[in-house]
């Protein structure tokens, strides 16, 4: 997606909705290197981010799919600046996430959180959630110590634990009541974006649907936006206003949520939408079943990155890579063979 398309889209998209872009990503490039030998120089780089860009209204629920090691991840991590970006711009309210320093990126981290895949790990043990959720609003200097500790109560109350639960240790907890930790934890600032890191996917599926609608609940409180991250199909579908998709580092599909699982374009797309289980024992559903593994980002293969695994590819897939373009209204796809 070229900048004066993306610029083109964002001002027809505000005009069309009335909603403004809260976040936008252009051309985000994240690349780790590689050290060897005894002297650590850089043999190579994980390409984990190449060349990404898409914009989130303010309110909405983007959905970003795609298989483990894709980039999702990196993403997201990188516009909250937890990661320093190779290259690329993203702002916030119009002001650029990658130029803060000091200060102005402290007072700019209150109005972006992260909800963590993992919601041991990013609980520190040995500090009492109450403690936990509420460090946030000691480091900005929220409050007097009362007003914190109210402030601690009243968001574990709207994610469904009680007052008690404050003094204890995370574990304590099941893994369902240590997430709505983690999103109590986020939601302590007031954040105006949040980024969910595959919140659901270490949860079982009956705790994930209590999940799910504690975050939309909460969106639809505090007018929330959100940069859901996902692997699960069938959860982003629940959750999203719109879909990205992506695949090895690359975006290769977007769109509104009830277009793209009507119409996918991308190959890739149709591979992991056929991947949904349809809850009929009666009904059969045909496979996309695509053929050997994930290419290496340290050495992605050239033209589309997709093409060694796609069902469908040519001989020009191999050579060129595809634009990211639009292909109808507000569905962008990169892909050769859609026109």
């Amino acid at each position: 997606m070229t900048e004066s398309a993306l610029a083109e889209r964002e001002t027809a998209a505000v005009a069309g909705n009335g909603r403004p872009n809260l976040v936008e990503v252009r051309n985000l490039v994240k690349y780790f290197p590689v050290r060897t030998g005894v002297l650590q120089r850089v043999g190579a780089w994980v390409q984990a981010v190449d060349d990404v860009s898409f914009f989130i209204r303010k309110g909405e629920t983007l959905g970003l799919v795609g298989e483990s090691g894709c980039g999702k991840t990196t993403v997201g991590r990188t516009v909250l600046r937890l990661i320093e970006p190779t290259r690329g711009s993203a702002t916030f309210e119009g002001q650029d996430i990658f130029a803060l320093r000091g200060r102005d990126l402290k007072a700019m981290r209150r109005n972006m959180q992260i909800i963590f895949q993992d919601p041991y790990s990013s609980l520190d043990p040995r500090m009492p959630i109450g403690e936990s959720v509420g460090e946030g609003l000691r480091i900005h200097h929220i409050g007097t110590a009362r007003e914190r500790q109210q402030a601690v109560m009243d968001v574990l109350r709207k994610v469904g634990l009680e007052e008690y639960h404050a003094r204890r240790y995370p574990h304590e907890f099941s893994g369902g009541q240590r997430q709505r930790i983690g999103i109590a934890r986020a939601l302590a600032l007031r954040p105006k974006f949040i980024v969910a890191d595959e919140p659901v996917s270490a949860l079982d599926v009956s705790i994930q649907s209590q999940v799910l609608n504690i975050l939309k609940d909460l969106q639809a409180e505090f007018n929330l936006t959100y940069l859901f991250i996902a692997h699960n199909m069938s959860v982003v579908e629940h959750v999203s206003d719109r879909v990205a998709v992506m695949y090895l580092g690359k975006m290769v599909e977007m769109a509104d949520r009830i277009e793209l699982f009507a119409n996918p374009l991308h190959p890739y797309t149709q591979a992991l939408m056929s991947a949904i289980p349809i809850p009929d024992p009666h009904m059969r559903k045909q496979r996309i079943l695509l053929a050997g593994d994930v290419p290496s980002p340290v050495n992605p293969p050239g033209g589309c990155r997709f093409h060694p695994r796609c069902p469908v590819a040519v001989g020009h897939c191999a050579v060129q890579e595809p634009p990211f373009r639009e292909v109808s209204p507000d569905h962008w796809a990169a892909c050769w063979r859609v026109g």
